[in-house]
């Protein structure tokens, strides 16, 4: 069987998050007092006896066609809504029965779905009473709970593995594991209208606004056999430029989405090209030790001839020479031009970075160098280089071993990255060189 998904929805502020959270037992949404926070779907898994579940944060419900955001963000409630098998109804103790409660509540009801009202800020026991006002609302199961404090939410998941008819033995999957690719960038470069093009749905809401983007928001394909996890982020600006804290949490999830992919996606912005704020973002990506494709996002804007493409790669490694290392594809997700080039170029990057490359022949290729260019000696002290081995794939490191490990000058170890790049077929991979006493 697969994985049950449990939408929750509701109003802004009622705590969806917060209880995403702490069933994650993570901060993997971002949480505030200010309204309209979440505004697309956001996905997370976990095991409740023995059973893994899967949840769905949604954007806070409101009821008004002419604010374009509150449009798109109750798409998405309706969507996820659409994919859920259980539908989590969340609501607000202390507010009670609102407006919007009972249009939502409608929603659910025409749904179909098995689905309960959990009614939130119920603290305390003194507080539970405040449940019944909510029975109003036509649905059948109303638990109190707290997203707070965590009260009573093991029972709110014992009653939806009950209501799901799941059985408390763990399902054991065969499925081959997921590869986890990072979409970043600078605000409004098109990162999440390359989701949808990818998903060939409307899976993140897109604006002109820059900044509509927040969480991380995952999404999972399926690509010729190879089951792939995109993850689409907020814009990545200058520390110095972020305004508020959602700003600075959205900055930290983008971050946190580049340590735990295997792949990092790069979109840069046709029409401003490549900017310090690009350059410092591919800078943090390598640092990482993570497979890199740069993306030169709506090419369709670009007045351009036979050469455009080859002269706009050439400014951006003139800019960054590390970059001649890593793969540049040009796409419009607006148009879908080129849109297949991306999965076929990540992945072929991700089957280098999980490369072993054998001993015997890294030990070969470096006697060649070694004869043919020896490092510099330095006060007299003849440096050798005695032996290499691939010590770590993702991030790819080899381990070489010299009498003197501090003396190998900067050209040199450029010199042997460049000499292994051009022999063991490693483009889109950073490779770390460690020097160490022999």
């Amino acid at each position: 069987m697969s994985i049950p998904r449990i939408a929750i929805i509701g109003r802004p502020n009622v705590g969806k998050s917060t209880f995403f959270n702490r069933m994650l037992n993570k901060r993997h949404a971002i949480v505030d007092q200010q309204e309209g926070i979440t505004r697309d779907r956001i996905y997370g898994e976990m095991e409740w006896c023995g059973h893994n579940i899967k949840f769905i944060d949604t954007g806070g419900f409101i009821y008004d066609d002419k604010d374009e955001f509150n449009k798109s963000v109750r798409t998405q409630s309706n969507d996820a809504m659409e994919e859920a098998d259980f539908v989590l109804f969340m609501v607000d103790a202390k507010q009670g029965v609102m407006p919007n409660d009972k249009i939502l509540a409608n929603s659910v009801r025409k749904s179909n779905k098995p689905c309960l009202v959990a009614v939130n800020k119920c603290d305390q026991y003194d507080s539970d009473h405040l449940a019944h006002q909510f029975h109003e609302l036509g649905i059948k199961d109303i638990i109190p709970i707290s997203s707070l404090n965590g009260r009573l939410t093991g029972d709110l998941l014992d009653e939806i593995l009950k209501k799901l008819k799941i059985s408390y033995n763990k399902t054991i999957t065969d499925k081959k594991p997921e590869i986890r690719l990072a979409i970043v960038g600078m605000p409004n470069v098109g990162k999440s209208s390359l989701t949808n093009a990818l998903l060939k749905k409307e899976r993140s809401i897109v604006t002109p606004i820059a900044g509509t983007t927040r969480d991380a928001i995952d999404a999972q394909l399926k690509w010729y056999g190879s089951y792939i996890n995109l993850v689409d982020t907020a814009g990545l600006r200058k520390l110095a430029k972020l305004t508020d804290k959602v700003e600075y949490y959205s900055r930290l999830r983008a971050n946190s989405a580049i340590k735990n992919s295997d792949i990092v996606l790069i979109l840069i912005d046709a029409v401003k090209g490549f900017t310090r704020q690009d350059k410092s973002i591919v800078d943090e990506v390598i640092s990482n030790g993570k497979g890199l494709v740069l993306i030169v996002n709506k090419w369709d804007l670009v007045t351009k001839n036979s050469s455009s493409s080859k002269i706009f790669h050439q400014e951006v490694t003139r800019k960054f020479k590390s970059l001649q290392h890593y793969p540049i594809i040009f796409i419009s997700a607006l148009t879908k031009q080129r849109i297949h080039r991306v999965l076929e170029v990540a992945l072929d990057v991700y089957a280098r970075t999980i490369k072993k490359i054998p001993t015997k022949k890294l030990n070969e290729l470096l006697k060649k160098l070694l004869n043919k260019n020896p490092p510099q000696s330095e006060h007299g002290k003849q440096i050798q280089i005695k032996y290499v081995t691939q010590v770590s794939i993702e991030p790819t490191i080899f381990a070489l071993y010299t009498n003197y490990p501090k003396k190998i000058k900067t050209h040199y170890i450029r010199y042997l990255e460049n000499q292994f790049r051009e022999n063991f077929d490693l483009e889109g991979v950073p490779i770390i060189f460690s020097f160490r006493k022999k």
